[in-house]
């Protein structure tokens, strides 16, 4: 409120509430007419002094900060890609390592998937890619076939980090990842290169295309859709009978050596344990089964393909891998042989699946009611007898051909082959009575 002064000048003085809005007016902030910079109190600091300070920082919080705003997101790409930073931080103890450095190594590489994920996310894909991998393209351990020690734990590294890197990507850059890749790598070459020549001839670069195949794309991905999608997109650039040949590379029988056992998928019945990946791969891949050019028909000319590779495998083999892949594909692999009359092949693999189920302690009852399931595939009872009669002497065949093969000498293979004859009598005791107990009731 203003009163007035009864002074001889006439001037008004102030109360103490005007006084105190003079105040408020004076300490007032002035207000421009363009915003103020995103990067707050870091705007005009020397990169040094910024360096200094986000050295100071974990990965994680790094990668937190980068999302702050555009400004702080152009002053950290500029100090990941400082050779200060990349010294310090692309780590490259991969060769016998402790299990301590081990673990600290692996979760470095997640945040560090972590960080390059946000600091670069308002980059096109290409772009993105682009920067990212130039940063790991002179590591040797990163790049198929540059690293040659056989303990290395390079590619399981960079398998965390790009799984880290691309996790919620949608399908699309997900393919552009993969192109990246092949180009990075030369990757289609070098598969190609493999895939014409005789299984075993390049026993190395077979261990070092399935190492870094499994290591970087298939075995870090956190769910089975992952796998489907990284294992079609190697298996769909070659013909039938090379996807079967690469699906063996991945995931077929490996030797206490390190390679692969080609041979002996076609001399000797091998033990269930090296058939494991091999049917984790056969049933992921079975999977995805809705993914566009992929079919039924597709996944059973593949498995077909597969077990003649590099010869007819040896049939123990083929039953076993049967078995661990699991009801429903073992059943429409042998439905599709018997709807195309193939009744003296699918009845030896019958017999050998009795002989697994026996030596590797698995339910009879699920054979008997495999039996019936294809039994249920011919229409008419002529040919459903038809089946039971290959079936049946083919237990005979295969019984004589064991016990024939034991009575040629007395070696130590000849005293196997005359152990699986007992066990394959017993097994055809087991089947019979549960088929017969079965049909009684």
């Amino acid at each position: 409120m203003m009163v007035r002064n009864t002074s001889s000048d006439n001037r008004y003085s102030c109360t103490r509430k005007s006084r105190r809005l003079m105040t408020a007016q004076q300490h007032r902030p002035v207000t421009r007419s363009h915003p103020a910079s995103t990067a707050g109190c870091f705007t005009g600091l020397p990169a040094e002094v910024l360096h200094m300070i986000l050295d100071q920082l974990s990965m994680v919080d790094i990668s937190v900060f980068s999302m702050v705003s555009k400004e702080i997101t152009s002053y950290i790409v500029d100090y990941v890609s400082s050779q200060a930073w990349r010294k310090k931080n692309l780590i490259q103890s991969f060769h016998d390592p402790t299990c301590l450095e081990q673990r600290s190594t692996l979760e470095h590489y997640r945040q560090m998937g972590l960080l390059f994920k946000r600091c670069t996310m308002l980059l096109p894909t290409k772009d993105r890619l682009k920067f990212i991998f130039s940063k790991f393209s002179q590591i040797p351990c990163f790049m198929l076939g540059h690293c040659t020690a056989p303990a290395c734990n390079g590619y399981s590294r960079y398998g965390v980090f790009l799984q880290t890197l691309i996790a919620g990507w949608d399908e699309l850059e997900c393919h552009r990842v993969f192109n990246f890749l092949c180009n990075q790598t030369n990757f289609l070459l070098k598969t190609e290169a493999l895939l014409t020549l005789k299984p075993g001839l390049m026993p190395y670069q077979e261990y070092q295309l399935r190492f870094f195949c499994r290591k970087v794309l298939l075995d870090p991905c956190q769910n089975q859709p992952d796998g489907q999608f990284w294992l079609v997109q190697l298996l769909k650039p070659w013909p039938m009978v090379r996807q079967a040949h690469l699906l063996l590379i991945l995931y077929g029988p490996v030797l206490h050596d390190g390679f692969l056992g080609w041979q002996d998928l076609v001399e000797r019945g091998l033990p269930h344990a090296f058939f494991l990946d091999l049917a984790k791969g056969i049933l992921m891949l079975f999977g995805a089964l809705q993914v566009k050019g992929w079919s039924t028909n597709s996944m059973i000319s593949v498995l077909d393909e597969l077990i003649v590779i590099p010869q007819p495998w040896y049939v123990e083999n083929v039953a076993r891998l049967l078995v661990l892949c699991g009801n429903n594909l073992c059943y429409t692999f042998l439905a599709s042989k018997a709807l195309s009359g193939r009744l003296r092949e699918i009845s030896r693999i019958i017999i050998h699946i009795i002989l697994v189920c026996e030596k590797d302690g698995y339910s009879m009852s699920w054979v008997v009611k495999l039996v019936q399931q294809i039994c249920s595939v011919f229409s008419t009872a002529p040919e459903k007898f038809n089946f039971i009669k290959h079936l049946e002497n083919m237990f005979s065949e295969v019984t004589r051909e064991f016990f024939e093969f034991s009575a040629e000498g007395n070696n130590f293979e000849d005293r196997e082959t005359f152990q699986t004859l007992y066990i394959l009598l017993s097994a055809s005791a087991s089947f019979h009575t549960k088929l017969l107990h079965k049909f009684l009731k």
